[in-house]
């Protein structure tokens, strides 16, 4: 075991490491190590209000105190770092980003290049050229809407310091535009058990211009990024953007792409093609 690589996978917004756990199932069977993590206000740090529990009480959510007010992108990284260099003891390591958690292991590959022997992103954000809430004005998202979303909204994020959005919400409208951007191709069930492991808060901040992507240091690291081909919340003439600003910006180190069929949860709810996959990237 002590050549094979271990995977250290970064769950995106809302999301935690429990959702890693049937992709987690799959490696362990293919004979590989994994760790999932959860960012700081995640997993068992995170906030379920009481108020947040049936019957809800939306005006009292809107006003309940979050324990993820105040995490920045910089205390996502750092905590990366840390499993990372407990994992590095044991050999080689893979760090895996979804969606918002790109952003998290780019911010990482800047910081601590030497800990992480590839990169992978998984329909992730990888900001070169621009800042992640930059690329939302781009054309190759104008089809995804921000404000289908918003009667999920609870609160005042300025006031509560995070955003907080009601995922327990019977809403059909809603529902519906939850579908369409994560799910459209699990059932009924699938879609919302999923929904079902998400929390209600995420933190603010996204980073800045110093969080992009860095030649010199990020752009060291050998590097894959998996193509979600169904995927309508990072639409893929998006993922298809970011893997070319990347790649203008280390010519001599592009990205290796690999393409899953899906949408943004399919991967992790039929976790094989996508297992598969690692364990080849591992195998090499």
């Amino acid at each position: 075991m002590q050549n094979l690589p271990t995977f250290v996978f970064v769950h995106g917004a809302f999301a935690n490491s429990f959702s890693f756990a049937p992709l987690q199932a799959e490696l362990g069977l293919f004979g590989h190590r994994s760790v999932a993590v959860d960012l700081p206000g995640h997993g068992f740090e995170a906030t379920f209000p009481a108020a947040y529990q049936a019957p809800q009480d939306l005006h009292a959510l809107a006003e309940e105190p979050g324990s993820i007010k105040g995490v920045t992108l910089a205390d996502n990284v750092a905590h990366v770092i840390e499993v990372l260099e407990r994992a590095k003891r044991n050999g080689p390591t893979v760090l895996v980003g979804h969606s918002r958690g790109g952003s998290t292991i780019t911010a990482v590959g800047n910081t601590r290049p030497e800990l992480v022997d590839r990169l992978a992103y998984v329909s992730a954000w990888c900001p070169v050229d621009l800042d992640v809430s930059d690329y939302y004005a781009e054309p190759e998202m104008a089809e995804v809407d921000p404000g289908a979303f918003a009667p999920a909204v609870v609160g005042n994020p300025a006031e509560l310091g995070l955003l907080r959005t009601n995922f327990r919400t019977a809403d059909p409208a809603v529902l519906a535009a939850f579908r369409q951007a994560f799910a459209a191709d699990l059932t009924d069930d699938e879609f919302r058990t999923f929904l079902n492991t998400f929390q209600p808060d995420e933190n603010l901040d996204v980073g800045t211009s110093t969080d992009r992507a860095q030649a010199s240091t990020w752009g060291r690291i050998p590097k894959t990024y998996v193509r979600l081909a169904d995927d309508a919340s990072i639409p893929l003439a998006m993922q298809d953007r970011m893997i070319r600003e990347a790649d203008a910006l280390t010519p001599d180190n592009p990205f290796e792409v690999r393409t899953l069929e899906g949408s943004h949860l399919r991967w992790l709810v039929h976790p094989k093609p996508a297992a598969e996959l690692l364990a080849n990237l591992a195998a090499r």
